[in-house]
C-alpha cells in the first residue's frame, strides 16, 4: 500500500516525481481560476502566474479536473499536478474535508506509476490532513492480484506503469502535533481496512468461498487481538440456522457464520454489525437472467464492510465493544437447492415461505440478526447489497437507511454524510407488511413489487430482538462501481459503508449517541 509521511518541507524544495496543488473556480461568472492555499511556493516559482498558465491550458478548477504541466526551474520536482476542488468556499469557510478527500484521490490515481508525490493541498487543521491522507490512500488503490504475468514482464523491462503511487508526502501538516498524527494514523488504519474490503469484493468467487472468507477473517482476528468464532455447516445445522443453510443448500461450498468480537475494557456501549456475505449469487432456482450474473461476486460486500469495520475499530482501540457477524453462503442452483415454495425454519423459530430464491440475502441476514440480538447490544446495524429496488430509488452512488427508531436513522444518516458516504433515510411503511403474509408459514420472503427495498427492510425488522435499536443499510448501488473511476472511488469494489460503520463506533465510544 502507498506509504504516507507528514512533511514541513516547502513544496518547491522536496525531491519528488510531482507536486500536487489545488485549484478552484472563483466566485461568480467572471471569477476565473484560483490557486488554493498550500500552493503559494509553487505559484511564486511561476512568478505568480500559475492560475493564468492553467487557464491557458483549459483548466477551470472544477471538481475532479486534473491538469499536468512542467514545473518551473525553482522546483525540484519535474511536474506540477493541479487538481480541481470545485467552487471557492465563502469567506469564512474552508474547502471541506470531502472535497479534499476527493481531490487527493483523483491526484493519487493520476500519478499511478510514480514513486513519490508531494501533496500541497489546503490544510487548515488536523481533520483536513486526515481527509487528504485518506483520499490519497483510497485513490491509489489497485487490485492486481490476478495480473502477475503482465506485471512481471513490465518489471523485467524496468517499467511498472500500473503500480500505485508508492509514497505521498503530505505538506502543510504538523508531524509533531499529536492531533495531526492521530488524524493521519486514523486515516491510514481506516483506508487500509477499507482497501482490504475492496480486495475481498474484487476477488473472483472461485477463490472466495464462504470457507475461504472465514479463513481470511480468522487470520485478521488473530493479528489484531479479535476473538473469532466460526459456525460451520454442522454447527449451523445443530443450531437451527435454517435461513443460512437454506440459501447455501444448492452449493458444493457450504455456508459459514462468523462472529468477530472486539472488546474494550473501557467500553460502556456495545454495537453489533451484521453483514450479508453471499460470495456468489446466481439467484438459485430463481436464476438471474443473462446480464445480471457477471458482477454477483460483489454480493458479499456487506460482510466485507462489517469485517473491515471491526478490524479498524480494533486497530484504533475504540472504547466501545463491536461484534461483527458475517453471514456467508453461496447461492447456487442444483438438485439440493432450496425451491420456490419451500418453507424454512429460521434460527429465531419463525417459518419463512421462500417464494423467490433470489431474495436470499434477507434469509441469511435474518438468522444472523436473530443471533446477534441474543447478546442484547445497544444497537444492531446490518449492511447488505440487498435489493435492485434500492438502486432504482437512489441510483448507483447512494445507499438507503431504514431503522426501527427515527432518531437512530437520522443519526446514522448524519454520520454517513460526515464520513463522506452519500446516503438517504428511507421509511418502513407498515402497510407493506401485509404483502408478505403467507398461507403456509409465518412470513414469506417476498411482498409487493413496488417498494421492494422497503419490503426487504420490513422483513429484516421481524427478526430484530425486542427492544433493540436497529438500522439497515442497503448498499446495493454504491458497493460495486462499474463505470470509470471518480474521486477516490475505483472501478469494482468500493468498500461502501466501512467509513460509516467506523464513524458510528467512534461516536458511540464518545457517548454522542445517548
Amino acid at each position: 500500500m502507498t506509504a504516507l509521511t507528514l512533511s514541513t518541507a516547502a513544496a518547491t524544495g522536496l525531491r519528488a516525481d510531482a507536486i500536487v496543488v489545488g485549484v478552484a473556480k472563483g466566485a461568480g461568472s467572471k471569477g476565473g481560476l484560483v490557486v488554493a492555499p498550500g500552493a503559494e511556493a509553487v505559484d511564486k516559482a511561476y512568478d505568480g502566474k500559475l492560475a493564468s498558465v492553467l487557464e491557458t491550458l483549459g483548466a477551470s478548477g472544477g471538481e475532479g479536473e486534473v491538469t499536468k504541466l512542467p514545473a518551473p526551474s525553482g522546483c525540484k520536482a519535474p511536474v506540477v499536478v493541479a487538481v480541481g476542488l470545485g467552487e471557492v468556499p465563502d469567506k469564512d469557510e474552508t474547502y471541506g474535508t470531502d472535497a479534499l478527500r476527493r481531490a487527493a484521490g483523483v491526484a493519487a490515481r493520476a500519478l499511478t506509476g510514480s514513486k513519490k508525490a508531494a501533496f500541497a493541498l489546503p490544510v487548515e487543521d488536523a481533520d483536513d490532513a486526515g481527509a487528504i491522507a485518506e483520499g490519497a490512500l483510497l485513490g491509489s488503490y489497485s487490485f492486481d492480484a490476478y495480473k502477475g504475468q503482465a506485471d512481471a514482464k513490465e518489471k523485467k523491462n524496468g517499467k511498472d506503469a500500473k503500480a500505485p503511487l508508492a509514497e505521498v508526502a503530505l505538506l502543510g501538516a504538523k508531524p509533531r502535533d499529536k492531533a495531526y498524527k492521530a488524524a493521519v494514523d486514523r486515516a491510514t488504519a481506516v483506508a487500509q481496512e477499507l482497501n482490504r474490503a475492496r480486495d475481498l469484493v474484487n476477488t473472483p468467487p472461485n477463490d472466495l468461498s464462504p470457507e475461504a472468507f472465514a479463513a481470511v477473517a480468522q487470520a485478521a482476528a488473530k493479528e489484531h487481538g479479535i476473538k473469532v468464532q466460526v459456525f460451520d455447516e454442522k454447527a449451523l445445522a445443530k443450531g437451527g440456522y435454517g435461513g443460512i443453510l437454506g440459501v447455501g443448500a444448492g452449493s458444493d461450498a457450504p455456508p459459514r457464520l462468523v462472529k468477530l468480537s472486539y472488546t474494550s475494557s473501557k467500553a460502556k456501549k456495545h454495537l453489533a454489525y451484521v453483514g450479508k456475505g453471499i460470495t456468489y449469487d446466481s439467484g438459485g432456482i430463481s436464476l438471474k437472467p443473462a446480464g445480471h450474473n457477471e458482477t454477483m461476486k460483489c454480493d458479499m460486500a456487506g460482510a466485507a464492510a462489517v469485517f473491515a469495520a471491526v478490524v479498524a475499530a480494533a486497530r484504533l482501540g475504540l472504547e466501545v465493544n463491536v461484534t461483527g457477524w458475517l453471514a456467508l453462503a453461496e447461492n447456487m442452483p442444483s438438485g439440493s437447492a432450496t425451491r420456490p415454495g419451500d418453507v424454512l425454519r429460521m434460527y429465531s423459530g419463525k417459518t419463512v415461505e421462500v417464494l423467490n430464491t433470489d431474495a436470499e440475502g434477507r434469509l441469511v441476514l435474518a438468522d444472523a440478526i436473530a443471533k446477534a440480538s441474543e447478546d442484547q447490544p445497544d444497537a444492531i446495524v446490518d449492511v447488505a447489497t440487498l435489493t435492485g429496488a434500492m438502486m432504482m430509488a437512489l441510483g448507483n452512488r447512494t445507499f438507503g437507511i431504514m431503522a426501527n427508531d427515527d432518531a437512530f436513522r437520522t443519526s446514522v444518516h448524519e454520520i454517513a454524510e460526515e464520513a463522506g458516504e452519500p446516503s438517504w433515510p428511507m421509511p418502513l411503511p407498515a402497510d407493506l407488511r401485509k404483502g408478505m403474509d403467507s398461507p403456509t408459514a409465518d412470513i414469506a420472503n417476498m411482498g409487493e413489487r413496488m417498494g421492494g427495498g422497503l419490503v426487504a427492510g420490513l422483513f429484516l425488522q421481524e427478526f430484530v430482538g425486542e427492544g433493540i435499536t436497529w438500522a439497515h443499510l442497503d448498499i446495493a448501488g454504491p458497493a460495486f462501481h462499474e463505470g470509470a473511476p471518480f474521486g477516490y472511488t475505483p472501478k469494482g469494489g468500493t468498500g461502501s459503508a466501512v467509513r460509516t460503520l467506523v464513524r458510528l463506533a467512534e461516536h458511540t465510544a464518545a457517548g454522542d449517541l445517548g
